[in-house]
């Protein structure tokens, strides 16, 4: 059941992911290094931190690190740091203390906690986290500038109310964790594009948070406990693009679901409207069609 606009997938969120990671695909984080010129993979990992110190640009994803190798350099002035596919325990001390960073890449590492020292890194627009062993987010965390935050495969339970505090958030990833509950904080993330809550276990009720409000672009909840959409849903007017299947959706119905979008909101709006109801199923889809609704 996965619906689509014809637009694609767009927006200012995707755009600042790429600008930071270019070859990063969209909700699929950390991919770009798949892809890294031979003469990269190659070179020393001396001469990956020179580099970082004239470009402010730190690259030493894949290098099966456990321990931050930068100390006799000086990287105080990275703005962009990739230490993803390693074998940190930890986010470095190091770098929580780089203060112009604005982008941190940390797929895939060993990490089970965000230190409190990260909210040194006060110009951190990006946060990629994801596919570690997180199983809290802090309240500190939502006290950064951040535009994109990326916590997925992790253990979470839950997501801290505090989330409300991130005013400029547009990208939001918690997908393939154990969330069972949204906070209604999240109702008030106003510059909200794209929101991913994929494979978790939120319950048939859950999507009754106040989503309807914000300029979503992007609405991943497929591989949960969904049965309903609610009515509100339909004032999502900027939605171009949905995935709700592998739920036991009830409202809309299987096969309004399969039909698409346009269908879907057909339905909502229908709903929110009981008077017209019953006149304009029949001249969509006849009595019989619209009895076995009743």
């Amino acid at each position: 059941m996965k619906m689509a606009a014809s637009q694609g997938a767009g927006g200012p969120a995707a755009a600042l992911q790429s600008q930071h990671y270019p070859n990063v695909a969209h909700w699929n984080p950390g991919v770009m290094q798949q892809q890294q010129h031979p003469l990269h993979t190659a070179r020393s990992l001396e001469r990956a931190l020179e580099d970082a110190v004239c470009s402010g640009m730190l690259n030493i994803s894949g290098r099966k690190l456990r321990d931050f190798p930068g100390l006799n350099y000086d990287l105080t002035d990275t703005t962009q740091a990739d230490l993803s596919k390693n074998r940190f325990c930890e986010i470095p001390p190091e770098v929580c203390m780089f203060a112009p960073l604005e982008s941190l890449n940390l797929y895939h590492n060993c990490i089970k906690v965000v230190p409190e020292a990260i909210i040194n890194l006060q110009m951190l627009t990006y946060l990629n986290i994801s596919r570690n062993q997180l199983s809290i987010l802090p309240k500190f965390l939502f006290s950064l500038p951040l535009k994109v935050l990326v916590v997925g495969n992790n253990k979470l339970l839950s997501i801290p109310e505090e989330i409300g505090k991130a005013k400029d958030l547009m990208e939001l990833d918690i997908s393939c964790n154990e969330i069972q509950v949204l906070p209604t904080q999240m109702g008030k993330l106003l510059a909200l594009r794209e929101l991913n809550i994929r494979r978790n276990c939120l319950q048939p009720h859950l999507l009754r948070i106040l989503l309807s409000d914000l300029p979503l672009i992007r609405l991943d909840f497929s591989c949960n406990k969904i049965t309903e959409i609610p009515i509100s849903y339909r004032k999502l007017k900027q939605l171009q693009h949905i995935v709700l299947d592998n739920n036991p959706m009830q409202s809309p119905p299987a096969q309004i679901c399969l039909k698409g979008k346009i269908h879907i909101f057909k339905y909502l709006n229908l709903q929110a409207c009981p008077f017209l109801i019953y006149c304009l199923w029949v001249a969509c889809f006849g009595t019989l069609y619209f009895s076995s609704f009743s």
